[in-house]
């Protein structure tokens, strides 16, 4: 199956838009589990097992594991949840953008080594530093388009002189992810739930591929919102919300809290999408 195929398949599966991600800072850890960066899976993994029925998708963010010397917990962290949920693909948040023979060895970091169904990109270098991860068959890449936080108007938000109209430069990323870059039917496009009017633009643009939306949650971004202006029936959404599940409660039902946290935003997610 593709990652297209398995995204499908666990929305069908779940009844679910929601994302998981995975930002783990011991820190914030509750009881026991506080300040230690050794129990970082144990953390993680007990996230997974409470919520992987209720959710499209789990996002692990990368920066999270290696600030604390944890690649070899988030390794154990992909094989159990290719175990412990087998139809629930996994997206490695990396934000990775090299080219050439750079562009190649972060694939196989995240394809091989990590063993991720898909992989966040930034398209600004060009094509050619996407180019890489679409040789990897069946995988899938999602580009940062118009992203959640403010400082992304500073470029996404400029418009581009000569380019059909002045399109704005998300706008002219989405045209390229729809059609001569998506040469295998691979991509997808990251757009903040903090903006729903830029997600509706985006998908007018992009109609058929798959939108990873974070900003559901801390950051305030409307689910409603979000899926009446991403949803369509052949085109996915994947609806991100990490602290506000991960750390729903500092106490030691911090799992059973996430369970409910999940529950309740895959079920307002569900709401509106009929």
């Amino acid at each position: 199956m593709t990652f297209l195929d398995r995204l499908r398949a666990a929305e069908r599966n779940n009844d679910s838009l929601l994302c998981v991600g995975l930002d783990p800072e011991p820190a914030k850890f509750p009881g026991a589990l506080r300040a230690d960066a050794s129990k970082i899976y144990d953390f993680c993994a007990r996230i997974v097992d409470a919520t992987a029925d209720l959710v499209i998708a789990f996002k692990p963010q990368i920066a999270y594991f290696a600030a604390h010397r944890a690649e070899d917990q988030l390794e154990k962290l992909m094989a159990h949840m290719r175990r412990a949920a087998p139809d629930v693909p996994v997206i490695l948040d990396a934000k990775r953008g090299d080219i050439g023979s750079t562009a190649e060895q972060y694939a196989i970091e995240a394809f091989e080594r990590y063993g991720a169904d898909a992989v966040t990109l930034s398209p600004f270098m060009g094509f050619d530093s996407v180019a890489p991860y679409l040789k990897h068959e069946g995988k899938g890449a999602f580009l940062l388009c118009r992203t959640s936080n403010p400082g992304g108007a500073d470029l996404q938000g400029q418009r581009l002189a000569g380019i059909e109209g002045q399109l704005y430069l998300y706008e002219h990323v989405a045209k390229l992810a729809q059609g001569p870059w998506n040469l295998n039917g691979q991509l997808g496009l990251v757009v903040g739930a903090t903006y729903p009017a830029e997600i509706e633009r985006v998908r007018a643009l992009a109609p058929t591929v798959p939108l990873l939306i974070p900003g559901v949650g801390a950051q305030g971004g409307d689910a409603v919102a979000t899926v009446r202006a991403g949803w369509r029936d052949d085109a996915p959404i994947i609806v991100n919300s990490s602290r506000a599940i991960c750390y729903a409660s500092s106490g030691d039902d911090f799992a059973e809290a996430a369970r409910r946290e999940a529950g309740r935003t895959r079920q307002t997610l569900a709401a509106a999408r009929r």
